[in-house]
């Protein structure tokens, strides 16, 4: 992939005002809440790129294009089932969420039921976050070293630390801002350069139609199992992921929660179906490409002129880095707030809080950089992660909020049992197993439906702000 040393100051240009919004929002750092959810004060503007960014991650770009370079529009599946999480948090916890005064998942599980159900969803969404930012570092790693020629461990360090840097400086502040630019170079890079371009260079849409396999125009055509795999895996857990709901908690109200969230789903499906048709535009154009994820780097470097090549890749890496630094801040955020800051007996200032916090995020971000050079791909943790999530978390949650009946100690035999039956069938299967989360979501509903006619306590609510 040839890189013009123009594109190369673009994306050092780019990679310098991340930084200094870090630097530059340590100002309007006053209190924890400031830190982790900015103040809850986001309107619209920021509420709406912010929450987009943070689900659109490399998987979802580059990922979303390969699917389409290989299957065609059909492709665009993986990233619609995100979209369709996001809507599903939007229409049915939006209303709760905007009067909890909690700062995490886990926190919301101990408040409605007790602190073992907490830690134990503390513990799941810890490595499940963590994970994922692995897989944002790794893929910043791949980004910078096609772009600069580095060797991939200095890239995956150098990725990771400035990611670090912004967060651990400006907390929340400096995600969403930084998440702002990122969600604004992903649409102007992505669907109005990219896309036009591309769809110009094959001779417009029909002329594509024409050239490409007619299964590639089939909505199944990836299959209707790999469909509902990407179902199991995202749907159900982007409703219940820390690092989205740590997001829908900076919203200033609850219109701003509900609404703001819905657009953002419905933005996640524009995304996915523009990546499918670049994917099937790539195919067209650049056939026979040994790696499909290159299609979005390769795709650019041949149509794009001097400087937008670099626009591109930084819209690739902006997607990357808007994920990396969302769930690093969310796993830090549930070490301190859920496994740490409990067990201290006395009162903490939020000046101890905040110190607390940035200390933790440090480690968990270099220890994200440590797992990212040592692996240098994608990781099999993060199908365990996903499983877990959604195989043991769903349903608590779900009871958390509309089931009135179901007690602590259901909740808590639920998330053993439903940990247990997917691990072993991961063990057992594989972890590239759909049956994990399908016996580990009726697991735990079958718990927690057995459990409630055993363990009838008198009904209980969670209680809101």
């Amino acid at each position: 992939m040839m890189v013009t040393t123009v594109d190369v100051l673009v994306m050092i240009l780019y990679l310098i005002t991340l930084i200094s919004i870090g630097a530059i929002t340590v100002r309007k750092i006053k209190s924890q809440k400031d830190f982790l959810v900015a103040g809850s004060r986001l309107g619209y503007g920021l509420y709406v790129p912010a929450m987009a960014a943070v689900v659109l991650g490399g998987a979802s770009t580059l990922g979303g294009s390969s699917l389409g370079y290989k299957y065609g529009i059909s492709g665009m599946w993986l990233v619609v089932m995100i979209g369709l999480g996001i809507l599903g948090m939007g229409f049915l916890f939006s209303k709760v969420l905007s009067k909890l005064d909690v700062f995490s998942v886990s926190e919301l599980l101990g408040k409605r039921f007790d602190k073992n159900s907490r830690v134990l969803s503390a513990i799941i969404m810890t490595v499940y976050d963590l994970m994922v930012a692995v897989t944002g570092v790794i893929a910043m790693g791949v980004i910078l070293s096609a772009l600069l020629g580095w060797n991939s461990t200095i890239a995956i360090i150098v990725g990771g630390a400035i990611v670090l840097l912004y967060t651990t400086l400006g907390g929340m502040w400096a995600v969403t801002l930084t998440d702002v630019i990122q969600f604004w170079i992903m649409t102007i890079g992505f669907i109005f350069i990219l896309l036009p371009a591309g769809l110009y260079k094959v001779g417009g849409v029909s002329s594509l139609v024409s050239q490409v396999d007619p299964s590639f125009l089939s909505l199944s055509h990836i299959g209707m199992t790999q469909i509902f795999s990407y179902f199991l895996l995202y749907f159900f857990g982007m409703m219940i992921g820390q690092d989205i709901w740590q997001r829908a908690f900076t919203a200033k109200n609850e219109k701003t929660l509900r609404r703001g969230t819905l657009f953002a789903g419905f933005y996640c499906i524009i995304y996915a179906i523009v990546g499918a048709t670049i994917g099937m535009i790539a195919s067209v154009l650049l056939p026979g490409l040994a790696d499909p994820q290159q299609a979005i780097p390769q795709l650019a470097t041949a149509i794009l002129p001097i400087g937008l090549v670099g626009l591109i890749l930084a819209a690739v890496a902006s997607a990357i880095m808007s994920t990396a630094s969302g769930t690093i801040m969310a796993s830090a955020t549930i070490l301190v707030n859920d496994l740490i800051l409990p067990f201290y007996k006395e009162e903490r200032t939020e000046k101890f809080k905040l110190r607390l916090t940035r200390f933790v995020i440090m480690l968990v971000g270099i220890a994200a950089i440590m797992i990212s050079a040592w692996l240098k791909n994608i990781i099999v943790a993060l199908d365990i992660a996903y499983a877990l999530l959604s195989g043991c978390i769903f349903f608590p949650v779900v009871a958390a909020f509309f089931w009135k009946r179901v007690s602590a100690k259901v909740v808590l035999i639920s998330i053993i049992i439903s940990s247990i039956v997917v691990i072993s069938d991961l063990l057992i299967e594989g972890i590239d197993s759909l049956n994990a989360i399908i016996y580990g979501i009726i697991a735990s509903g079958l718990t927690l439906l057995i459990g409630t006619v055993f363990f009838t306590p008198k009904a209980t609510k969670l209680e809101t702000s």
